[in-house]
């Protein structure tokens, strides 16, 4: 491990950059939390929050919102001259070009409907939601995945995986809800999460958030909220846009980001805030954003390795809302903070049995042992 705190291995020795596949073991399944088929890991970056080297078509078009046409936007929103495009978010014509322009990504997509009426159940519930350990409570654990069609990359996907994996291991009967952006969001959720995404997405993400305000509704109740790069900096009050300029956020968390002079792409290792009882965090990072905490939040953890928000901290929080810059996905690689949400809603929770935690183990003893050499 490396004795300069903060110090990214990107930033200063290529060389030093260690992004290694979790090696399986003989025999025995493979672990049920893995990064999800087709996630990349980060390689030379153009513009964007997030945006990976490789992906397959479909995914390029979920994660970067890529117009219907197959047509992808430039960095500054504009596709090629032969089709629409947006003017720069500064514009004050941005907002209705923006509108047309994510009706014709969400007809391009494919996107799942919901053929189960999982949203209208959460829209009819009476009540907030309730511990599950509660006599006569809900025993459902509703985990709501907002937006997967704007903000997923890197295998985001994987944090509901996790924390359904999890719970259910412990006898919690878990629904999880999918929302696109062309959907409202329930207030009646008990767990919230939203992905990275490029900058198109995220400020499309932004502004329908915004218009819905079912998010905000459901954060101010007490759910449970879990945001990863872009969608941690949607969660606060500004981000840099497109060209750098202030984008508004929802304002549910006390944090506002800006664009830095260059990219932290690399592993990040952190230790948490004492006060929440998580062991060391481990993940990578592949973003330009820099991020200010304000007096209403707190960091989550202090770095050894990465650069996180960029002064020596990584992620922040308050109450049961909280971000973090960390891809991996974040909770497969650190099943300590997906039992921290958890229990933010169920309460204390029962260990779970050493065999049910080995693949976990051995994907973060491998992760840091890689930056530790």
């Amino acid at each position: 491990m490396t004795d300069r705190p903060g110090r990214h291995a990107a930033a200063r020795d290529a060389a030093e950059t260690l992004i290694i596949p979790a090696q399986r073991a003989s025999g025995g399944e493979p672990p049920a939390a893995a990064e999800e088929p087709g996630s990349v890991q980060p390689g030379p970056e153009k513009a964007g929050r997030d945006q990976p080297d490789r992906v397959p078509l479909a995914q390029r078009r979920r994660a970067s919102g890529k117009h219907a046409s197959g047509r992808l936007p430039d960095e500054r929103g504009h596709l090629p001259e032969d089709g629409p495009h947006l003017p720069p978010s500064s514009d004050p014509r941005w907002d209705a070009a923006a509108e047309a322009l994510a009706g014709e990504i969400a007809s391009g997509n494919g996107r799942r409907r919901d053929p189960a009426g999982q949203r209208e159940r959460l829209d009819q519930a009476d009540a907030p939601s309730r511990s599950r350990t509660s006599a006569g409570g809900d025993s459902r654990l509703r985990i709501v995945w907002v937006y997967p069609d704007l903000l997923s990359t890197y295998g985001d996907r994987g944090n509901l995986l996790v924390l359904t994996r999890r719970a259910t291991l412990r006898g919690i009967d878990v629904e999880p809800v999918e929302v696109n952006s062309d959907q409202p969001v329930p207030a009646q959720g008990d767990i919230y999460l939203l992905g990275g995404g490029e900058d198109l997405p995220q400020i499309l993400a932004a502004r329908r958030l915004r218009s819905d305000g079912g998010l905000a509704r459901a954060a101010d109740r007490g759910a449970v909220v879990f945001a990863v790069c872009a969608g941690y900096q949607v969660l606060g009050h500004r981000f840099g846009g497109v060209e750098g300029e202030p984008v508004d956020g929802l304002g549910i968390l006390d944090i506002s980001s800006g664009r830095g002079e260059r990219r932290a792409v690399g592993e990040l290792v952190a230790d948490v805030d004492p006060a929440l009882s998580v062991p060391r965090l481990t993940g990578f990072e592949n973003h330009q954003g820099v991020t200010r905490i304000g007096s209403g939040a707190h960091p989550l953890a202090t770095l050894s390795l990465g650069v996180g928000n960029g002064n020596g901290t990584e992620g922040s929080y308050a109450g049961k809302v909280l971000g973090t810059y960390l891809h991996g996905p974040a909770l497969a690689r650190n099943p300590g903070l997906a039992d921290l949400l958890l229990s933010w809603v169920a309460g204390r929770l029962a260990p779970l049995a050493p065999d049910a935690e080995e693949w976990a183990r051995q994907l973060r003893d491998q992760r840091l042992a890689a930056v530790s050499r």
